[in-house]
């Protein structure tokens, strides 16, 4: 049985991380896979000396990239060129050294912010470039569509095999709990935790609780990613175009914010109030996905938001001393 090599470039993040935990699933199961991963420490994917090196010499069959650089509105506001570089370059290293090494598949993760501010909701693949981009994050935004438009141009020119994912707005385990660089979901659960544990009469939320965001547990988008990475070329091909090749992944749901902590404060069994504070960016007022494309080819999400909310929840409580919290 021949091996399959299989470089997945941000195996400690949390999309990373529960891409890896399936593919060993599968090498359980009987699959024939080398498993390839650094860390940042072995690896920086911002050097492209580095990244040449390591694709000369490991060779991989196939490449994931789920290694970026990624926060919430206050992280994009604060850091603005650090989340353009850094995604830009971890981008051009891993493509175009894959590239290089004859890495025939890849599988490049983005994001929903791709898509402009106004963008008719849902959001559908063909809405990317058609406006102007939510301003907190607009440059890790265009980063992430040079990424799309990367793997485009490498299929046109060399007829590479190289996809894109888009992402809603994911959570779970591995996730980043930080008190003012993570994303909503989970900068909720570790505030209504706390507020709990301390009694507090009250949780205040940013902005007024009215955008509403859709939610994908992080098990379920990695399932998703391996299901378009394994379909055969001519599937891909058929339900895609040579410059609108990315694939939205979401749940097809979304919710609204003050919503969304009032189900969080149940499950951390908050009792206090929960207030609003209008002086807060909201953000895009919606950001739901179309992800009647995948549906079409045979992926749906399968994670209720109330179980992955205690799915990442208990994970938060089991890894307090260690998650980066």
């Amino acid at each position: 049985m021949s091996v399959t090599r299989i470089f997945v470039a941000g195996h400690r993040g949390m999309v990373g991380s529960a891409i890896l935990r399936q593919l060993e699933a599968r090498n359980a199961q009987g699959a024939a896979l080398e498993l390839i991963t650094r860390t940042r420490a072995e690896l920086d994917l911002t050097d492209q000396a580095a990244v040449r090196c390591f694709m000369e010499a490991e060779r991989p069959d196939i490449v994931i990239l789920a290694a970026a650089k990624v926060g919430g509105i206050h992280a994009n506001n604060t850091f603005p060129a650090d989340f353009i570089y850094e995604n830009l370059m971890i981008e051009c290293n891993v493509i175009h050294q894959a590239f290089a090494a004859a890495v025939q598949r890849l599988l490049q993760l983005g994001s929903s912010c791709i898509y402009p501010r106004a963008a008719p909701q849902p959001m559908a693949e063909e809405a990317l470039l058609t406006g102007v981009l939510e301003p907190t994050n607009e440059p890790y935004a265009l980063a992430k569509i040079a990424g799309i438009k990367l793997c485009e141009s490498y299929n046109r020119q060399h007829g590479t095999d190289y996809r894109s994912v888009m992402p809603t707005n994911l959570y779970g385990p591995g996730d980043n709990f930080h008190p003012e660089n993570s994303h909503v979901l989970p900068a909720l659960i570790r505030r209504f935790h706390e507020a709990a544990q301390n009694g507090a009469e009250s949780v205040t939320i940013w902005g007024t609780g009215s955008p509403r965001r859709e939610f994908l547990h992080v098990d379920d988008m990695a399932a998703a990613s391996l299901f378009v990475l394994d379909l055969p070329k001519e599937i891909y091909d058929a339900n895609t175009q040579p410059m609108r090749s990315h694939i939205n992944v979401g749940s097809g749901t979304d919710i609204a914010i003050l919503d969304l902590a009032r189900l969080v404060a149940e499950v951390t069994e908050f009792k206090g109030r929960i207030e609003t504070d209008p002086s807060r960016p909201d953000g895009t007022m919606r950001k739901l996905m179309d992800v009647s494309r995948l549906e079409r080819m045979g992926w749906r999400a399968r994670i209720d938001l109330r179980d992955g909310i205690e799915n990442a929840y208990r994970w938060y409580l089991d890894n307090l001393e260690t998650a980066r919290v």
